[in-house]
């Protein structure tokens, strides 16, 4: 009996309370905010100009907005990428994330990044506290060498 009574008694307070509102200002998510250029974090050396991207960044939907900076040494053009996550954590999800995208993805060490290939083109991508950052068009070790420069300049 008593059981009874106190079943009773919480579906009775679960029922208690007002009924949420809908409308338009609770029924879509708020947009997030624009993303800061961060155009100043990227190396000079052969930096031919930047862009924001408001989401997607490099074309993957699973990446935030944030910067994209093209790059040009000889014939070869490249892109560096850096995007701001709200922590570290989200960071190393993102970098996680990159990995299962990346074709013959393959962890560098020494760096705790990812190089692999994305729609044929050569990527290396990695965390750094709170930003994923990463090059796009460069090999292995011409993407390590610009890759180590580029972190060094988000502190």
């Amino acid at each position: 009996m008593r059981t009874k009574l106190c079943v009773i008694a919480i579906v009775t307070l679960a029922g208690c309370g007002a009924e949420p509102k809908v409308g338009p200002a609770t029924a879509t998510k708020k947009d997030s905010p624009k993303p800061a250029d961060e155009t100043r974090r990227f190396p000079k050396t052969n930096f031919v100009d930047s862009k924001v991207v408001d989401r997607g960044l490099l074309g993957k939907s699973f990446m935030p907005g944030g910067t994209l900076a093209t790059y040009k040494k000889g014939a070869t053009e490249y892109q560096l990428f850096l995007a701001k996550t709200r922590t570290p954590t989200n960071a190393a999800i993102l970098l996680s994330d990159w990995q299962k995208a990346l074709s013959g993805a393959k962890l560098i060490p020494s760096f705790g990044g990812y190089f692999g290939l994305d729609a044929e083109k050569p990527v290396f991508v990695f965390a750094k506290g709170d930003w994923i950052a990463g090059i796009a068009g460069l090999p292995e070790k011409e993407a390590d060498i610009v890759a180590r420069t580029f972190a060094a300049l988000l502190n």
